[in-house]
Order: structure tokens, then sequence, then C-alpha cells
């Protein structure tokens, strides 16, 4: 399988990890679109104390596939690792189906350290599929992100649909059935996947310790990793408050020739990843147009642009809640937010990734990879405390310190443009 090409002439396993990892995201999105309002709509937990708790669980799922990357490389391997991952976050969905605050929490357990077995090694499959030097391997992991954005998007329409139409626990159960399908997929397809075996043997060389340069790019891209934890902590109030947001101070109602009502509150968690997808292409070719003439940024330049635009998403929605005036404001503010965050989004996200393959010692790449991933762990860590304050303040007042935040971070990334140049060795 590793020879034989598929659609866009990629390899036949491309399709089939992009249908796994399409599902295991649709079962995250789902549930994550559902988790503060079922705490404060039908546990009646109040707004910190949900925030919170949705602060400290998307953390965490961004800090165990440190572990299960490691435990895989080591000692599970890839397959092994990647079943248990789904396994794991099927029964958590399916947990949280069940009634009681016993299986919540164990629920919510079982889907996080799930994650970390099941993350860092369906990406790890997808490099499989490419030898070394593959020119594929780019435009490979560019339709493998489509996969999961697509995921991200039917999620909250069909888990949110139910779990706020239907009942709570059925679009819980509904995030389960979507990661047994994705685990299914996924043990079709594996006889015919690359294998990868863990690493437990000696090293065949002695390791080199790393040169003047390669410590200067490890500091740099450390550094640049600061800022970039505010970066998601701020633009992962969309699950968050947004959603509150959307929840009590939007007017929902759409009238159109084809269907009249109120829009789901978790359909507008559809919207970032539609316009992901949607939007990739334009912004693609206004780079390659920008090379082509000599005008484009430089990465750590795009990364600061990613942290404005955030700011920026976050000035309209102060500018939403100040017009008003204690009132709902129309949902095509909210359609707004969304289109310049997610600009902002493919300006930073991918961007940051690629730095990071280019830059880190070719050693220490994976190590870099989860410092990186780190940044979502400690991003989504203080978004949550953020989240703590919505109650307490104005809403214009809340916006305005969340753009404030953002912005700081990118002119903090723009400070470090000339001198981080020479330790990326960008041009």
């Amino acid at each position: 399988m590793r020879d034989e090409k598929t659609l866009f002439g990629h390899p036949a396993g491309l399709s089939l990890l992009f249908l796994v990892e399409m599902w295991e995201r649709f079962s995250y999105y789902g549930m994550r679109a559902l988790l503060v309002l079922y705490l404060v709509n039908a546990l009646k937990w109040d707004t910190a104390r949900a925030t919170n708790l949705y602060g400290t669980y998307t953390s965490l799922a961004y800090l165990t596939p440190l572990f299960g990357g490691y435990l895989a490389d080591r000692f599970l391997a890839t397959r092994r690792s990647l079943v248990i991952g789904g396994v794991l976050i099927a029964l958590g969905h399916f947990t949280l189906a069940a009634q009681g605050m016993v299986t919540f929490y164990l629920g919510l357990a079982l889907v996080i350290i799930g994650t970390g077995f099941f993350k860092p090694n369906v990406s790890t499959m997808v490099g499989q599929l490419y030898p070394e030097g593959d020119p594929r391997r780019d435009g490979g992991f560019t339709l493998f992100y489509m996969g999961i954005n697509l995921g991200a998007f039917i999620a909250p329409l069909i888990c949110g649909y139910l779990g706020e139409r239907v009942g709570w626990h059925y679009g819980f159960g509904a995030a389960g059935v979507g990661m047994t399908i994705g685990l299914a997929i996924y043990l079709y397809a594996a006889p015919a996947l690359p294998r990868y075996e863990p690493a437990q043997r000696a090293l065949a060389t002695e390791q080199k310790k790393f040169d003047r340069d390669e410590w200067r790019a490890l500091g740099a891209l450390i550094l640049l990793a600061l800022p970039v934890t505010f970066f998601w902590a701020t633009y992962e109030q969309q699950g968050n408050t947004i959603a509150l947001w959307a929840d009590g101070y939007t007017d929902r109602t759409i009238n159109l020739i084809v269907w009249s009502g109120q829009i789901p509150v978790t359909w507008f968690q559809a919207f970032n990843p539609f316009m992901i997808f949607a939007f990739t292409p334009f912004i693609l070719a206004l780079w390659k147009r920008q090379e082509e003439t000599g005008r484009e940024p430089s990465t750590v330049m795009k990364m600061a642009f990613g942290c404005f635009g955030v700011a920026a998403a976050y000035l309209i929605l102060a500018a939403a809640a100040f017009s008003a005036g204690g009132g709902k404001a129309s949902w095509l503010w909210l359609t707004a937010y969304f289109v310049v965050l997610t600009i902002g989004e493919l300006y930073l996200s991918p961007v940051g990734l690629s730095l990071v393959t280019k830059v880190a010692p070719a050693r220490a790449v994976s190590m870099m990879m989860g410092v990186w991933l780190a940044t979502s762990f400690t991003g989504n860590f203080i978004g949550g405390y953020l989240g703590s304050f919505w109650s307490s303040m104005a809403k214009d007042s809340f916006f305005m310190m969340i753009a404030v935040i953002a912005a700081l971070a990118g002119l903090v990334i723009l400070a470090f443009v000339r001198p981080l140049k020479p330790m990326l060795r960008e041009s």
C-alpha cells in the first residue's frame, strides 16, 4: 500500500487514515460542543466552575499525547497505541452518556487518556506512508488536515443537535458512535498500513551534542512557545465563553426561504472548521503570489499576524456587546467573529508546526513538537481561567480583555522577528 497511488496521486492508505481521523475528531468536537452548555443548563453549574472544568479538560487532552507518543515509540508501537486510544475514547463517550456524576468524571478521564494514545500516533502513520524526501508529504498532510476539520464541522451539527434538542446524553452517545466507526475503519485498514515498531534498543551511533546553532534554534522555538500559549488561551474561548455568548446573548433567529427558526447554539462551533477548509486555498494562493513578488512575510511575522487576527475577532464581539446595550446581538456579529478568527488561526497554527519541522535539529523534532503541543495544554488551562471572569464582567469589557491579551501576544512575537531571524535561519 505504501507504493499504491489513489486520489490525487497519494498512497491509498491516506484516504483510510483521513476517515479514521475525521471520525475521531467528530467524537472530540462533538462532545466539546456540548460540555459547557451541559454543565450550565443541565447540571446547573455556575459559569466560572463550568469554564474552569472545560479549560482543565481541553488542556489535559493536549498534555496526554506527550506521554502517549513516548509510550508508543518506546514500548507499545503505533498500531497498538492507536487501537488502545480509540477503544478508551469510545468507552469514555459512552460512559458520559450514562447518568450520574461518577460516570461523568470517569468518561472525561477515559477520553483524555484515550486521546493521549490516539492523537500522536495517527499522524505518525500518515508520515509512514511516504518515503523520506517524498515531495507529496506536505500535500498529504494538508489533505489529512482537511479530514480533521471535516469531522470538527460535522460534529456540532449532529452531536450538538441531538444534545440540545433530543437529550444531552444522546449527543454524548453519538460522539461514542463516531469514534467506534473510526476505530472500525482503522481495524479494516490496519493490515495494509505500514508498520512501526518501538525503539527498544540502544542507539547504533553515539549521539552528538547540540552545536551552538542548534541550541539557538531550540531556544528560539521555546521563546516563541510562550506568546503562542496566550494565542491558544484566547482562541479556545470559542468552545467556552463563545458558546455562552451564543446561548444567552445572541439573537439566533434566521428567516430563509428554505428554513426559518432558531440556529442551535452548538451549530456555531461548526463555523470555524468549515471556514478553515473554505479559506485555506485562498490563503495559500495569497502566500504564493506574495512569494512570487518577494513580499511573503516570514514565518514568525505570519504568526504575529495570526495573533492580531484573533484580537480583531474579539474586538468585533466587543462592538457587538456594546451595540446590543444589554440585549441580544445579531448572529451575523458572531459569523463575522468566526471569519476573522479563522484567518488568524490559519496564519499561526499550521505555520507554527511547519516552523518546528524546519528549524529544530533532526534528532530533536519530536521533542520540540511535544513542547509546541504543550502550548495548547497551557493555553487551554489559561483559557479556562480567563473564562471564569465571564459572569463578573460586562460582556464588552470581557471581549476587550481577551482582545488585548491576543494583541499583546502578537506584539511579543513581532518583537522577536528581528532578533530570532538568525536563530531560525529564515530569510
